[in-house]
């Protein structure tokens, strides 16, 4: 048995391979990414009308909507309410998909309460992955 009689790939296979690999990521990636952003608009949007469902069982149970001050830590721990009959959320008080706590007002200036994110950019308004994620619109 000779030394170059083993079966293998080249450098040359190995990189011709590469580029290929190199130029499907160069045209897939940039299409992918923004769908990215989309999904975590679409986990806020979901997230907020889960909170909204707690936040209508715990006025069921007490009559109004915790106030701002209470915020929705109020549906995790009585703050005090008499008829509190929580905790409302299974799990903990999750934060949006950027990593920061959602905004709770009450009384709020769209409806009886305002429950929202900033998106991405932690800042009102926006576009895109930094559009605000709101309980009405």
């Amino acid at each position: 048995m000779h030394l170059f009689d083993k079966k293998g790939f080249t450098l040359v296979e190995l990189l011709v391979v590469i580029v290929i690999i190199g130029l499907l990521a160069a045209l897939v990636g940039p299409k992918l990414f923004p769908k990215l952003g989309k999904g975590k608009q679409a986990a806020a949007k979901a997230q907020i009308e889960l909170l909204e469902q707690a936040l209508d069982q715990m006025r069921l149970d007490i009559g109004r909507y915790p106030t701002t001050q209470e915020g929705l830590s109020a549906l995790l721990v009585n703050p005090g309410i008499e008829r509190w009959d929580g905790p409302y959320l299974k799990k903990g008080l999750p934060n949006d998909p950027w990593g920061k706590p959602y905004n709770y007002q009450n009384p709020g200036t769209h409806g009886e309460y305002d429950l929202f994110s900033y998106g991405r950019d932690g800042a009102s308004g926006g576009d895109g992955e930094d559009k605000d994620v709101t309980n009405w619109e």
